[in-house]
């Protein structure tokens, strides 16, 4: 069908294509780098596995070194529509130097911002608090050491410094979103203590004000993981109450929950209390397991629910999934993508007529609209999308993605 024909079918039900497509142009979508090489990262000192993070696979063509991810993430950016952004870890120093975590400065990042300004887009940051030999314990912010805590408060508050940085120099607020491994495998005597520690370990690290203009904070939940399946510090109703309390973003990892939990459901009760929002976009088939993500019923709800609370101001998008089992910069495109076409669904919807339907106990209407639109033409509408953002789009996209990959696919 061509667009016109489509422009024409979601007129039909009150919907101007041209207002979604322009809308969808200004979504940015942070993009994650640790899909790019399994989580490794380009530390000399402290790095290895660790904190329940693992990539499974080991499909060839892993980034190595910063130049060759820089590289991979320009050819995924070019194969998605629009303007959008990188989320960096504070592993992915680009430095000769050798710093430990309590020792990075935003020097150590330059090589990013540069290049960040060179793409045309924003950086948002993460301080890595697993992966580390003072993190073996799964215990960082909320341990029982002092000076291990000193040592990542320290790391905290750099992080702070330094996105903060990366937001005056880019002339975009950084969004930096502060994520705990912290936990217990077996079941703990004393949940209230490491709690305590946790929050006033928070506090110390975010003492310093930055100007919401360069550096925005943000607090993540988890529900458990590997090694800490019995008890997690930092649940979300932990850093629900946090955030309401010390004014920060609250991220929603849709991995961070139980696999029967809709946290597409859970935007507009928290939004009703926290004043921004952090997504980190994922599928979890089991666990926080991470999978690239599909145009699915979850991340379709997802989009919904940003559109129809009218909450796309008010959150920041990012994505969290790291396979490698498949071509690294395919999941890029792929999960970037799909996000985009949930994005676009979900304002191509008549949402004036369902919401008027829904006031007036009209449930017949509001199920029989929400089903005829199922069959309208979105594709038609995205591959305009495309092709008005010069992208590739179909059987051209399955060959370009192809190409690169097998151009990287000697990498040792």
């Amino acid at each position: 069908m061509s667009y016109d024909s489509a422009k024409a079918a979601f007129a039909e039900w009150g919907v101007d294509t041209e207002t979604a497509l322009s809308r969808l142009a200004d979504i940015p979508i942070s993009m994650h780098c640790w899909q790019g090489d399994d989580v490794v990262g380009f530390e000399t000192k402290s790095g290895h596995s660790g904190g329940g993070i693992q990539a499974t696979g080991n499909h060839p063509g892993r980034a190595r070194t910063p130049d060759e991810l820089r590289a991979d993430l320009e050819f995924s950016y070019g194969m998605i529509p629009g303007n959008h952004r990188l989320n960096l870890h504070a592993c992915y120093l680009d430095t000769d130097q050798n710093p430990d975590r309590d020792e990075i400065e935003f020097s150590h990042f330059a090589p990013w911002v540069d290049w960040a300004k060179g793409q045309g887009l924003g950086l948002d940051f993460n301080p890595t608090f697993f992966a580390h030999e003072k993190a073996d314990d799964n215990l960082t912010l909320s341990h029982p050491d002092a000076g291990i805590r000193e040592f990542w408060i320290e790391h905290g508050k750099r992080s702070r410094d330094i996105a903060a940085q990366i937001g005056a120099a880019l002339g975009s607020p950084a969004v930096n979103n502060v994520w705990v491994p912290d936990g217990y495998k077996d079941t703990p005597v004393d949940r209230m203590a490491p709690r305590q520690r946790l929050e006033q370990s928070l506090d110390q690290m975010m003492a310093t004000s930055h100007d919401n203009g360069l550096m925005l904070d943000a607090v993540e939940s988890k529900l458990f993981g590997i090694g800490v399946e019995a008890c997690t510090v930092g649940s979300h109703e932990f850093y629900m109450g946090y955030a309401i309390r010390r004014g920060t973003l609250l991220c929603l990892d849709m991995g961070h929950f139980h696999p029967t939990e809709n946290v597409a459901d859970k935007l507009s009760s928290v939004a009703l209390s926290v004043g921004e929002i952090l997504l980190h976009v994922s599928r979890p088939m089991r666990w926080d397991s991470d999978h690239v993500i599909l145009l699915d019923d979850a991340i379709m709800q997802m989009a919904q629910e940003l559109v129809s609370a009218d909450l796309l101001y008010r959150t920041h998008i990012g994505l969290d999934f790291f396979d490698a089992t498949i071509s690294r910069t395919a999941a890029w495109v792929i999960g970037t993508r799909n996000m985009q076409k949930a994005l676009l669904r979900a304002l191509l919807a008549p949402w004036k007529q369902l919401k008027l339907a829904e006031a007036n106990l009209d449930y017949t209407t509001r199920l029989v609209v929400t089903e005829e639109i199922k069959d309208l033409p979105y594709g038609a509408v995205w591959a305009e999308f495309c092709e008005r953002m010069e992208v590739a789009s179909g059987k051209s996209l399955v060959s370009d993605l192809n190409r690169y990959q097998q151009s990287v696919a000697a990498r040792g």
